[in-house]
């Protein structure tokens, strides 16, 4: 990837860089695919049968397939699209979680988020321990951990119940002590998938306005979510996946108008 973006010519203008904004782009997906196989078998016995009938005992399934965009600086982008359109999977090639099978992607700067209720926690450690480990894959020090701790523990509203094993916490204090923790990192980039969905509204009052504060930074965000006005309210790019493909790239109205007639 060149590393001299300030005389490119965009076909998309959503893709260039704001005025002021690093000219390098922070995210560059390119012609990114990514399969997985489906087992079309359940027990030895089938596979053995269909060994002899000569079937097929798996099939290969693009989740995403030929997938291409770039994100400047500051920006934050929607993904948007029908269960299984490959918004989940996109998140985590982004963050690192599995490699891309073809193309390839460049990010810039330290990417963070919570990609699954629980992702990244240990269920028999406590809350408190989970924070310092959870902060140390998102690449924090300890002592960073230590200066930002309480901020973490006040956000979330875990209270107590920071030294009780997280095994015993709800799907709603795993979800806020993890985004708790992904938003106090040093972080370029922020995923969020669904997370927004969980607590109360008093609880997504108070992400949105931490949402809006690292905005105001010129952080980057990729935000997964159903509803209509959470993205028109965090976003201004809206890019639709339809079976793994593209179908969409432009401003966040006009990609919900395209998600709900289609």
């Amino acid at each position: 990837m060149h590393s001299d973006f300030s005389n490119a010519v965009w076909q998309n203008p959503l893709e260039a860089p704001k005025p002021g904004a690093d000219p390098r782009p922070a995210i560059v997906f390119h012609g990114v695919t990514k399969s997985f196989d489906i087992k079309h078998t359940h027990s030895l016995k089938e596979t053995v049968v269909a060994a002899f009938k000569r079937k097929a005992i798996s099939s290969k399934f693009d989740a995403l397939h030929d997938v291409s965009f770039t994100v400047p600086e500051g920006q934050s982008i929607a993904l948007m699209g029908r269960n299984g359109s490959g918004k989940s999977t996109t998140l985590k090639l982004l963050s690192g979680v599995m490699p891309v099978d073809k193309g390839w992607i460049r990010t810039r700067g330290r990417i963070a988020g919570l990609l699954e209720v629980g992702a990244g926690f240990h269920p028999d450690l406590t809350g408190r321990t989970n924070v310092y480990l959870n902060a140390a894959i998102l690449g924090m020090s300890k002592a960073e951990v230590d200066e930002r701790f309480d901020s973490i523990v006040e956000f979330a509203e875990i209270g107590d119940f920071i030294d009780t094993e997280v095994k015993f916490y709800s799907s709603g204090m795993y979800s806020r002590l993890g985004f708790a923790v992904a938003i106090h990192t040093e972080l370029d980039t922020l995923l969020v998938d669904e997370v927004l969905s969980v607590g109360d509204a008093k609880f997504r009052e108070k992400c949105f306005a931490k949402i809006d504060e690292l905005q105001a930074q010129r952080k980057t965000m990729f935000v997964v979510s159903h509803s209509a006005s959470q993205v028109k309210q965090l976003c201004e790019r809206g890019i639709i996946l339809e079976r793994g493909r593209k179908v969409f790239d432009g401003p966040i109205d006009e990609a919900v108008d395209f998600l709900e007639r289609s």
